[in-house]
């Protein structure tokens, strides 16, 4: 397919005076077969008067037109075969097997959404009769959610498909019954494009309005933030810097109406190796450790860019042979090269910590975005002397805690911002001990995993890709699994309603097999 480098407008492709072009990060060199347009802040106002046109008429549609508009746009996106595999490695860098796996994931959760749209369950139907006999007498009360409105998608840099154009954010809006504008990231347009194309052709296939979709690019941070202020625009979904979701809250609390912005931001996930599993099995984990860390050039989310322990010759044993195996480590291109030069920056910035040793390094770059991956140390006393230490380095950096004690290393875990996870490295002989951690890491992160490794988020019901600040803008929330339809929905309860007037779900009898609680009891 070629690329036109349009704008996505409300179903209208449109074109401006601006432009740039994609790059590709493992060659250092623009990419030459398109040029993309930058949109206007015209182009968002009207894709974001589209987007509100198309609201009521998408909100009411059927649910199982919903549900099959989703399960088309993941079809239409495999449909689009290897040009998209191959676009989408070419902008990021990433190697082919990864962008297959993530197209899988795209498509998956696409699906996934459809079925918890058609389920039915996400509506939280409650009726309460009324009672006029009580005194006072009570109402009769139903409740229902109901979808926000329009909401703003920004993609983000390193999933080009599955947090991105179609990626979570988009389906979890959608499944909700909101619109979307999606901001797509500068570092990827052409994969933007193909799946706009296959969204696009989604929406002619199942007759949705037009404006249930459009998509924006630029290199201009205002196009972005134009989006954000527009008033039609009802929430953002967000991934990326903490600089950069910090910047899009403080434009959607500012407006006369303020808006939930459900930004992911920054995590360095801990890693606790607790004293029985370090000392059975520290060389195995001490291998493990680096696989995750050095897994896409360390460009997750899930990073373990810290891993705590308590100091003593099982813990120099797994650092020496964590060290061993990060030397042979390639060095891998990154995503983009202001990604790379930050990445570079914040080594230089841990390096220059007087409390930091650093412990080994990987191979040297070949190539003008390669990132080394790297391994400090430091003692937990001095963890939280330097608030360097608590940055999210993103790549494949890490720091190990050397911590006196078990008191100590609890200390150090309560200090810590909020976290996407932390990981528990645990025997049957830990469980005591662990007992003590884990309360800590409840109040501190969103997922905590036992005897596994943070990178690889499952597309599930029950996954939380959430956590306290700074990890995410909302702790109450997740950006992945069905649990994520929540964040573009809110109650509304209907008081003494004509049943003629009330939406159909919530009539007595109308439940259709939706689990709903009727006078207190949950009924099937």
């Amino acid at each position: 397919m070629k690329l036109t480098g349009d704008l996505f407008i409300g179903g209208e492709r449109r074109q401006s005076s601006q432009s740039f072009r994609a790059h590709d990060p493992a060659r250092g060199v623009e990419i030459d077969d398109a040029e993309f347009h930058g949109a206007t802040e015209q182009d968002v106002a009207d894709a974001c008067a589209a987007a509100e046109a198309a609201f009521l008429p998408y909100s009411t549609a059927p649910l199982e037109e919903r549900a099959k508009f989703l399960e088309a746009i993941a079809d239409e996106i495999e449909a689009l075969g290897d040009a998209l595999v191959e676009r989408a490695s070419r902008e990021s860098g990433l190697p082919a097997a990864r962008i297959t796996g993530e197209r899988g994931r795209t498509a998956g959760q696409l699906r996934l959404f459809a079925r918890e749209v058609r389920d039915g369950q996400w509506q939280k139907l409650r009726i309460d009769h009324a009672d006029k006999e009580r005194t006072p007498p009570k109402p009769d009360l139903r409740l229902r959610m109901v979808p926000l409105g329009p909401v703003a998608v920004f993609g983000a840099s390193n999933f080009p498909l599955a947090f991105s154009t179609a990626g979570g954010d988009t389906a979890a809006a959608l499944a909700a019954g909101c619109p979307v504008v999606m901001k797509g990231h500068s570092a990827h347009p052409g994969t933007a494009e193909l799946i706009a194309t296959a969204i696009e052709r989604a929406v002619a296939k199942t007759g949705m309005p037009k404006g249930v979709f459009s998509l924006v690019n630029g290199m201009s941070r205002s196009i972005g933030q134009a989006l954000v202020a527009d008033p039609r625009i009802q929430a953002v979904g967000f991934t990326g810097s903490r600089a950069g979701g910090e910047a899009l809250m403080k434009i959607a609390a500012a407006r006369p109406r303020p808006i939930p912005v459900y930004a992911e931001m920054s995590a360095i996930n801990p890693v606790i190796l607790m004293p029985q599993a370090l000392k059975a099995r520290g060389g195995a984990l001490a291998e493990a450790y680096v696989a995750s860390l050095a897994m896409g050039a360390g460009q997750f989310c899930t990073n373990p860019g810290l891993v705590l322990g308590i100091d003593g010759p099982e813990l120099d044993a797994f650092a020496e042979r964590a060290g061993e195996v990060l030397s042979g480590q390639a060095a891998q291109v990154m995503l983009t090269s202001g990604i790379h030069e930050a990445y570079e920056g914040g080594k230089t910035k841990l390096e220059g910590s007087p409390f930091v040793t650093k412990l080994a390094e990987g191979a040297e770059p070949a190539g003008p975005t390669q990132g080394r991956a790297a391994l400090f140390s430091v003692a937990g006393k001095d963890f939280m002397a330097d608030p360097v230490h608590l940055h999210e380095v993103f790549g494949a950096s890490s720091v190990l805690v050397r911590c006196a004690d078990l008191d100590e290393l609890v200390g150090v875990l309560s200090e810590l911002e909020g976290q996407l996870t932390a990981t528990l490295q645990v025997d049957e002989g830990d469980y005591d001990a662990a007992k003590r951690v884990l309360p800590v890491l409840e109040r501190t992160v969103g997922r905590i995993l036992a005897n596994g490794w943070p990178t690889g988020v499952e597309v599930t019901h029950a996954m939380v890709h959430g956590g306290p600040y700074p990890a995410t803008s909302d702790g109450r929330s997740t950006s992945v699994g069905t649990l994520a339809i929540d964040r573009f929905l809110r109650p509304v309860s209907y008081q003494d309603m004509p049943a003629a007037l009330l939406p159909g779900a919530l009539r007595d009898g109308a439940q259709n097999g939706v689990v709903a609680r009727i006078d207190g009891s949950w009924t099937l």
